[in-house]
């Protein structure tokens, strides 16, 4: 699908990308993963046509002039920094719609799955909604998009467990196109993705296909016994979707790609968790609730 051959980015005589040969397939979930500086932004950016660089970059064989709008009509972007739109969430929506592709009826499906909906939003100015609504926003419009490819900058930052778990799962739905989801924490990511690409300074020096993990509905039956009560941890249980019954006993479900995730949470706690157990596999989630704080 993409070739990139000797692809070299520059800034004041810095190879930011250094010659880096690289080919993604349609069935490609590819985790981009390395520190800060690494590059993953930056090769971003060329995907996208922002940058002049040397070397190339073919889409199906064809290598496309800088903002070729029938290559970027194919890639679906979500920044890891929202843009700075003052436009009512609702313009961007038909905006979306007309100019991007994004089909209206499948833009109100996505939404009220993440816990968004759409037209209680639609007057407001899409840069005072809360870091959560925006990034809500942009993977709706994202995946409503025909696309051939995702490229996703952190995407799940600011979402919280619910919506993060109903994303993982649109993810999975979309066996249609290529994914590169860039994040500097590999664990994260992991069971969303069939391949592993680490930059580092500029150069790939890891390219590793690994086991496809990423099902519809994955998670896990989840039990978390609290030795006493503690009502911040009560409260972050409350936000993975954990409900108390009976008191100080806690479950529910946990999707399988957060299970790392899920785990560091409960270890900030673990003075306080006499006893945590998952379970068999569990039955598919029902929507995401309209949250935006994550614990």
């Amino acid at each position: 699908m993409i070739t990139i051959s000797g692809l070299t980015k520059t800034f004041d005589r810095r190879a930011v990308l250094d010659a880096i040969d690289l080919a993604i397939g349609d069935g490609d979930r590819i985790a981009l993963v390395g520190s800060n500086g690494a590059g993953k932004t930056t090769l971003f950016r060329c995907l996208l046509g922002h940058y002049h660089y040397d070397g190339s970059i073919a889409f199906n064989g064809e290598r496309p002039t800088r903002r070729d709008e029938a290559v970027l009509a194919r890639i679906a972007f979500v920044p890891q920094l929202p843009p700075p739109l003052r436009m009512p969430v609702g313009e961007l929506v038909r905006f979306a719609e007309s100019s991007a592709g994004a089909k209206a009826d499948r833009m109100t499906e996505i939404s009220q799955g993440l816990g968004l909906d759409l037209a209680a939003v639609a007057h407001q100015p899409f840069n005072r909604l809360s870091g959560g609504q925006k990034q809500k926003v942009l993977v709706t419009i994202a995946l409503a998009r025909a696309a051939d490819l995702f490229i996703f900058d952190e995407p799940a930052a600011n979402l919280d467990p619910a919506a993060r778990a109903t994303f993982i799962d649109l993810l999975a739905a979309r066996q249609d196109a290529a994914m590169i989801i860039a994040s500097h924490r590999l664990e994260e990511v992991a069971p969303l993705v069939n391949r592993v690409i680490e930059l580092d300074r500029g150069r790939i020096v890891l390219d590793d296909v690994v086991a496809d993990k990423l099902t519809a509905g994955d998670a896990r039956h989840c039990m978390v016994r609290l030795s006493a009560a503690h009502e911040p941890f009560a409260r972050a249980l409350a936000q993975w979707g954990l409900t108390e019954r009976p008191v100080l006993t806690f479950s529910g479900t946990i999707p399988a790609a957060d299970y790392y995730r899920f785990l560091g949470m409960i270890s900030r706690y673990a003075s306080v968790v006499e006893a945590f157990e998952f379970g068999i596999a569990a039955k598919p989630r029902k929507p995401a609730r309209d949250k935006t704080d994550v614990s």
